[in-house]
């Protein structure tokens, strides 16, 4: 039976969650938009989540919107017996499917509240914000979370999307469990990132963690593809078997809408690399 093998991670020194989780957005609608076709599928895919040992969820209030925090608090809530939720806040949706940023507190306070509801829950695990705003200085929205920390409403606070010196300036204000910053294979542009997060032992979450689908991973394709065949494997799964090995900080969330494809990313924690494939990738 496929079961998450992936190590384990103490997300800011206290949530322990086997590294490889689950990445919550696509259990919505077309574009990210809207409810599933099938809400009971969307379920079943978080139950069997947790079935195989994958204790960490990250979803948004932006995702549908709302509606994958909704999903997940039907399913685990209120008890949310192993499992850890993650969450996010910062980022509008639109109409016509755009994602523009909001840092303002005022915001920030709503969209905590909303999600605090949707969960069913009066803390959230790990509540980050989801990308710097460019029309809100950037520690007024740090400074917005780090006083939901203090009142108790998140326990933990992560940031998404940032530079080093982002980094640096949020963990001036508050303590930073984690960082989600694209990162995969073919993309490694937050290197320095990932090295600061290492450096500091905060989780990293690396999203688009398998690029689109697999099938964008720079100019590692080839070389992924063969590796992929000596294990009897998958582009993918040999993707998030990279980032499990690349630092011991990784968090990778791979997504789906289907408990088949749920199953085949988590058989990725079974597979080790050798040195020379690990080589080969770098």
């Amino acid at each position: 039976m496929t079961e998450n093998q992936s190590d384990t991670f103490d997300i800011g020194g206290e949530l322990t969650v086997h590294r490889l989780g689950f990445g919550a957005m696509r259990l919505t609608g077309e574009n990210i938009i809207g409810s599933p076709d099938d809400e009971d599928e969307a379920r079943a895919v978080l139950e069997r989540a947790r079935e195989i040992g994958v204790d960490f969820i990250d979803t948004a209030d932006s995702y549908g919107p709302a509606v994958s925090e909704r999903l997940i608090g039907e399913t685990f809530g209120p008890e949310y017996e192993n499992v850890t939720i993650a969450t996010k806040g910062g980022l509008w949706r639109t109409l016509d499917g755009s994602w523009p940023p909001c840092g303002d507190p005022e915001y920030l306070q709503n969209a905590l509240m909303g999600s605090l509801d949707r969960l069913g829950v009066g803390s959230i695990d790990l509540y980050q914000f989801h990308r710097p705003d460019p029309d809100t200085p950037f520690e007024e929205s740090i400074h917005q979370l780090a006083e939901f920390k203090d009142q108790g409403y998140v326990e933990h606070v992560g940031v998404s999307n940032v530079s080093v010196e982002q980094l640096d300036e949020a963990r001036e204000i508050v303590e930073i469990a984690t960082v989600q910053n694209e990162f995969n294979v073919g993309d490694r542009s937050d290197e320095d990132v990932l090295s600061a997060c290492e450096d500091a032992g905060i989780g990293f979450i690396p999203w688009s963690p398998i690029g689109s689908g697999g099938n964008d991973l720079g100019g590692k394709m080839d070389d992924v593809a063969e590796i992929a065949d000596a294990h009897d494997a998958t582009d993918s799964q040999i993707a998030l078997a990279w980032l499990l090995q690349r630092s011991p900080v990784t968090l990778p969330i791979p997504g789906t809408s289907s408990v088949e494809h749920l199953e085949e990313n988590v058989a990725a924690s079974e597979i080790e690399l050798s040195d020379d494939e690990m080589s080969r990738l770098e």
